[in-house]
């Protein structure tokens, strides 16, 4: 069986996360011949996580990860660097839905929490890791009804958190924009690109690790041959962890199930002292808005904002620079309006970056065919999903068991989408539909 990878990551704008890092050393793109008992296809969360965890369970193994680019550069470093613990449905008008699914949904969110910060606290990676929660905020008056909902469903979940007003929201976010907010403890906030670059830093010795490599050909069979541009990697087991990208191949059935939705996000420059005393509230913070379609705030510990709004279909898996410019404009006032306070402050950086999503909220993991297994789509949860899945796809692969992958393994596969360009109509009408509902969210 031969797969084709025509698509592959993009420049798509400049990643205010991953262009604040110190410069990284040298890369180590494949040449040659190499070969391994694993290859693991996708350095993001989830493939870091595989890559890791098979190096743990099988201390003798030899594993090579291969990515297209950077580690940090693709969409692992692109999100808003939210480690959910709590449900997280894009597609509810509230977030939350079926309480069993739930509460499932919390266990793989923390599960994922947990191990990421023995590995953090191991290596004592430095990427701003910080238990404090997160905030929902809403200002339209639907937005209020998606928090009342919200806060009723984690109720129901026995979840803890706090409801607040405008005036709490304006104390610890310095803008008084939302007119009600909720505050849930669990969230770890990070920097995602720093977090991404640090594992692949310390990954365990036997894990060989290839940037700047992308893949064109796979060849399945005994064993797998991947080709870049320089060399090939055989191994008699692949672990798929290319998220939106592994969309393209239909001999797995992952052609048109998976659906690359673009999200994008801008850094403003950072602050100086007299803006961030006139804009008060806490130094650091992280809040989603009550509407899913509308606009996610970080307040960084460097005195940087982050506005993360606006999606797009993307079936060819990059961007343009007229739609970033566009969506830049649609930061900026995101920006104004939330702190006018800050009447001259610009967004330094702006960038896009893949979603991989499913219209039931399905998942392809597990062995797609005989060696080839698989922990891409992580549905909105890049952070936490990307990395339980790849974790646990390393446990199912070699054999073990747990309550954690039993609850994996009950996850829906993904339906069959409409066939194009049907689905590209449905998709950008109801993502266009949704943004003029958001009103003030966006």
């Amino acid at each position: 069986m031969q797969l084709k990878c025509k698509r592959l990551p993009q420049e798509d704008g400049h990643c205010g996360w991953y262009e604040t890092l110190p410069v990284a050393p040298r890369s180590t793109p494949l040449n040659g011949t190499v070969r391994a008992d694993w290859v693991v296809l996708g350095a993001g969360l989830a493939g870091l996580a595989a890559a890791r965890r098979i190096a743990e369970l099988q201390p003798n193994a030899s594993i090579a990860l291969v990515d297209a680019r950077r580690v940090g550069f693709g969409a692992a470093g692109r999100n808003s660097g939210f480690m959910v613990d709590l449900p997280h449905d894009l597609s509810s008008h509230d977030y939350t839905g079926d309480q069993r699914r739930d509460h499932q949904q919390i266990r793989l969110n923390r599960g994922a929490i947990d191990y990421m910060r023995t590995i953090v606290q191991r290596h004592n990676i430095a990427c701003d890791w910080r238990e404090q929660g997160k905030f929902h905020g809403a200002v339209e008056a639907h937005g209020l009804r998606a928090l009342e909902a919200f806060s009723k469903g984690l109720h129901a979940l026995g979840e803890p958190h706090q409801e607040l007003d405008a005036l709490a929201m304006k104390a610890a976010t310095g803008s008084d924009f939302y007119r009600a907010g909720l505050h849930a403890p669990g969230c770890v906030l990070v920097q995602p690109a720093a977090l991404t670059r640090g594992l692949g830093q310390t990954l365990p010795e036997n894990v060989q690790l290839f940037e700047d490599s992308p893949v064109h050909n796979i060849e399945v069979g005994k064993p797998h041959r991947l080709t870049t541009d320089a060399g090939q990697l055989e191994a008699p087991r692949l672990v798929l962890t290319n998220n939106a990208y592994a969309a393209q191949f239909g001999q797995f059935g992952l052609k048109g199930r998976i659906l690359p939705v673009y999200t994008y996000g801008s850094l403003s420059r950072r602050l100086s002292d007299n803006e961030q005393k006139e804009l008060g509230g806490n130094e650091s913070w992280g809040l989603i808005p009550a509407d899913p379609m509308g606009t996610t705030v970080r307040r960084i510990g460097d005195g940087r904002i982050c506005i993360r709004n606006s999606f797009t279909y993307n079936p060819n898996l990059r961007t343009s620079a007229r739609r970033l410019a566009r969506v830049r404009a649609v930061h900026q006032r995101a920006f104004e309006r939330r702190f006018p306070m800050l009447p001259e402050v610009d967004m330094e950086y702006t960038w896009g970056g893949a979603l991989c999503v499913t219209r039931n909220g399905g998942t392809p993991f597990g062995e797609l065919a005989p060696g080839v297994f698989s922990a891409v789509c992580q549905n909105g949860l890049g952070l936490t999903r990307g990395t339980i899945s790849g974790k646990l796809i390393a446990e199912y692969a070699l054999g073990f068991e747990s309550e954690l992958l039993n609850i994996m393994l009950e996850q829906p596969q993904p339906v069959a989408n409409p066939p194009e360009p049907i689905l590209g109509m449905g998709v950008r009408s109801t993502l266009a539909w949704k943004e003029r509902q958001a009103g003030k969210e966006l």
